[in-house]
């Protein structure tokens, strides 16, 4: 089974620079995959705002994922529907095109989200969703994956843009004390930031995500 993913913009037509909107988020997958390589098929863009890509297993996208929200710079956000399930690529022509179960189910969980994202999980971004017909052990890492990705989304949203850089350094093992001079702050400085965002957990939780990935 593949996780498919199809992400798009949050509130994109409010943007005012919407080109600049997406050469960021290309440069923060771009970036996400070069450190982390998980992806089957990086995200890539493929009509107006939205980008769809393969990662093969559930932990592979949600740590890619992580690090794709991680990237992004204060006022450009991207939601991420996931759907895991069988991909058959059909050929037309000269190319071909992603299709199948795994990729309804993508579609259906960016619609969940957002609709989520206006009423009971504001600050939530990522969902899974099974096929249709998956079996007991799909549907329960499924539920399990969106039980941490709304507790996850919810810190994330909160995290100022540097904190943000901050905790992606702490996924890719960097120091505090090699972040602090990045940043042009004291270690003190870094190690409160982190503190108080929680980012310990969301570190942790990247770090055995990416462990299971690349098993």
């Amino acid at each position: 089974m593949i996780a498919a993913v199809i992400a798009d913009i949050v509130r994109s037509r409010e943007l005012d620079d919407r080109a600049g909107a997406q050469r960021a988020i290309r440069d923060a997958i771009a970036r996400a995959q070069t450190d982390a390589p998980l992806a089957r098929t990086p995200l890539t863009a493929v009509v107006g705002d939205e980008l769809q890509g393969e990662y093969p297993t559930i932990g592979a996208a949600a740590a890619a994922l992580l690090l794709v929200r991680l990237n992004l710079p204060d006022g450009i956000e991207c939601r991420f529907g996931v759907g895991v399930g069988d991909v058959r690529p059909v050929e037309l022509g000269d190319r071909t095109i992603p299709e199948g179960p795994a990729w309804w189910a993508a579609r259906a969980a960016i619609e969940r989200v957002e609709a989520m994202q206006q009423r009971v999980a504001p600050l939530a971004r990522t969902w899974f969703e099974a096929e249709s017909g998956a079996d007991a052990v799909v549907r329960q890492g499924v539920a399990l994956a969106n039980a941490y990705a709304l507790s996850r989304d919810q810190l994330v949203s909160s995290m100022s843009e540097r904190t943000r850089r901050l905790t992606y350094g702490r996924c890719l093992g960097r120091s505090q004390r090699d972040l602090a001079e990045a940043e042009g702050v004291t270690q003190s400085a870094v190690s409160q930031a982190l503190a108080s965002a929680g980012s310990a957990a969301v570190v942790e939780g990247f770090l055995a995500l990416r462990a299971e990935a690349e098993s």
